[in-house]
């Protein structure tokens, strides 16, 4: 029996579920993608990361931080997914927007564009979307004020991490580094699995709010997903 809307991230998959196809993660580990009945989810061993049951906050993500966006805005989401945090951004965007995903596993990409079709309906063909198979962290390096937004759902965000790799996200260091790839007034959004994020605690979090930056904390009602909102003032 599927999970409710409110299901969260990071529980054990109910039993029944379908082997549908599995992904090696580039640095180690795999991927599982299950059915249940008409829905997915993504596991990684015992542990969820993603159901297609469950999208509110990944929805979210995007459409509190690019809210107003007008104008030829580039913004960068860091994890594919489902293709809801996607979807939410292409909604939110104006006509002159271009939206650039950086998505690590390549397994992922062809989900989307197979069995996980119905799921992305025409985020995919959309002409201002292209998703590149990379670690968003190289992205964010390679352009230094090149966003207007970066929506990151890497991992289970901060506290949930299945890579330690993406540590570096998340990191004192990581986070002078994403906040010279924004341009002024460039939003940073994160997804998180915790609403005990400590991400907003630190040392650097502080550092980006003294210097006219503004930060937000929001939990969405009746999900796991809390996510962080920084503005590069």
């Amino acid at each position: 029996m599927v999970a409710a809307e409110t299901a969260v991230r990071g529980t054990v998959a109910e039993p029944g579920g379908v082997l549908v196809d599995t992904a090696d993660v580039p640095g180690g580990g795999q991927l599982h993608l299950l059915r249940h009945g008409s829905h997915f989810e993504i596991m990684f061993g015992n542990e969820q990361l993603m159901g297609s049951w469950s999208y509110r906050s990944e929805q979210a993500l995007a459409t509190l931080a690019l809210g107003g966006l007008g104008g030829q805005p580039q913004v960068l989401i860091g994890g594919l997914g489902m293709g809801f945090t996607l979807a939410a951004a292409r909604a939110s965007l104006p006509a002159g927007a271009r939206i650039i995903v950086a998505e690590l596993v390549p397994q992922i990409v062809t989900w989307a564009a197979g069995h996980l079709r119905h799921l992305f309906g025409g985020s995919l063909d959309d002409p201002r979307v292209s998703v590149e198979v990379r670690d968003v962290h190289d992205l964010i390096v390679e352009q230094p004020a090149g966003f207007d937004a970066i929506l990151l759902d890497v991992d289970n965000g901060p506290d949930g991490l299945i890579s330690l790799a993406n540590e570096r996200l998340y990191s004192n260091w990581g986070l002078r580094v994403v906040r010279s790839a924004l341009r002024p007034s460039g939003v940073l959004a994160i997804w998180s699995a915790l609403s005990g994020s400590q991400l907003h605690l630190s040392p650097e979090g502080v550092r980006l709010r003294r210097r006219g930056g503004q930060h937000r904390h929001r939990q969405q009602r009746g999900q796991s997903g809390p996510y962080d909102l920084a503005r590069h003032g």
